[in-house]
Formats: C-alpha cells, structure tokens, sequence
C-alpha cells in the first residue's frame, strides 16, 4: 500500500509543479515548447505505469464486490472518453490541455465548440466510470484521485486563461464556449462546426477504444473489460 500511495503522491506533484505558470514558462523557455510536452506526456506515463504496477500489489480491500452490470459502465462510457481525449490532444485550444500551439487569436479547434477542456472531460469520464465495477479501497484512491485532479484542472485552467486574455477578452470567450459538453452549442451560443482534423482524431479516438475493449486493456493492465458480460 505504501509504494501505491508513493505513486500517487509523486503523481500529483508532477501536475501540480511543471504546469504551475512560472515553472512552466522556465522550462517551456529551456526546452522549447514541443520537448516540454514530450518531456512532460512520457513522465506523466511512467508515473501513470508506477501507479497501475503498484495498484496491482497493493491488498484488496472491498467496500463493494463487482457484480456484472457494473462492468457495462466503463463499456459504455468509455468510448466518449477516448473522443474527448483523442480529438482534445489533436485540437488547437488555447484554453487547456493539447498537443498542438494556437495560431491566429480565434483560431480553435472544432472540440472546443463541445467544451474548453475536452481531454479533462475525457479523464474525468474514464475516473468516473471506473469506480462502480472497482469497489476496492486501492481503485477508489486511484479513479477518484484522477476524477478530483481533473475536476480541479479545468477551474485552474480558465484562470490562467483568463489572466492571459483579460477580462474583457475571457467574457467573449465564455459566450461561445462552455466547461460543460455540448452546453454552449444546445444554448445556441456557439455551433459545431467540424473539421477534417476533427473527425480523422475522433475516428482514432474511437478506434482506440476497440482495441483496448478488445485487447489492449487486457494486455497492459492485466484485466478483461469483457470477462464480466
């Protein structure tokens, strides 16, 4: 249990520290801004890979034993969480988490019609969906963990857009976007308006999601999503 909550300690400082603004902007000055992101993703996955080892050692300690409608949430759940990842990373955003630099002021990627903070939806979907079929002290910890790390990212975000923007700026930007997914758009203050890079990284996305559902889950985390159906 020990090392289980080594893992995640050492997992919350790594994104608590680098992403802090003044930290961040040292580093994105040594390093360049494209390392510091590949630096970052591949410290972010040991971690991740510390954390899913470590979990797998700890005891088991059941608050609730799995029963198998349990097993459907993540089945169903899942797929939106990789969308929300896989198009989020893919999506100019200059208001939360990506892979890729902004261009022109207004230039955003079509996810963010959806919501400002689509790869946090995403984390906070797969956190979420987890935790019914994983009644154990250790998976709590861990699913719950996450849902909490990404709920309190997207509040820490708009704030550091915000000061970035301006008010004057951020309030225009807040009447054409939403945290919530979708609510912007069913508001009818904003419109989907779909790009080629927007479809080929949900197509991914969601191919992703097949291949874990089909094997990749059972392959890197040692579990069969399908064994309870």
């Amino acid at each position: 249990m020990l090392n289980f909550l080594l893992a995640i300690f050492a997992f919350l400082l790594a994104h608590v520290i680098p992403p802090a603004p003044p930290v961040r902007a040292r580093l994105i000055a040594l390093l360049g801004r494209r390392v510091y992101l590949t630096l970052y993703s591949f410290l972010s996955t040991l971690l991740l890979v510390w954390i899913i080892v470590a979990a797998r050692q700890a005891p088991l300690i059941y608050l609730w034993y799995p029963v198998p409608w349990q097993a459907l949430v993540p089945v169903i759940a899942m797929p939106f969480a990789f969308w929300f990842i896989g198009a989020g990373l893919a999506a100019q955003n200059r208001f939360s988490i990506t892979f890729r630099r902004s261009g022109e002021t207004g230039s955003q990627g079509s996810i963010t019609a959806i919501t400002r903070h689509p790869v946090l939806v995403g984390f906070l979907i797969w956190s979420l969906a987890h935790i019914p079929p994983n009644g154990d002290v250790v998976s709590l910890i861990l699913f719950g963990g996450m849902g909490l790390l990404a709920l309190v990212g997207m509040p820490v975000l708009d704030r550091r857009t915000r000061r970035r923007l301006g008010d004057t700026e951020w309030a225009a930007v807040c009447a054409q976007t939403s945290v919530v997914p979708f609510r912007a758009i069913l508001g009818g203050r904003t419109h989907l308006r779909a790009d080629g890079n927007f479809w080929l990284w949900s197509c991914l996305g969601l191919a992703g999601y097949v291949w874990f559902l089909l094997q990749g889950h059972r392959l890197l985390i040692g579990v069969d999503p399908l064994a309870w159906l």
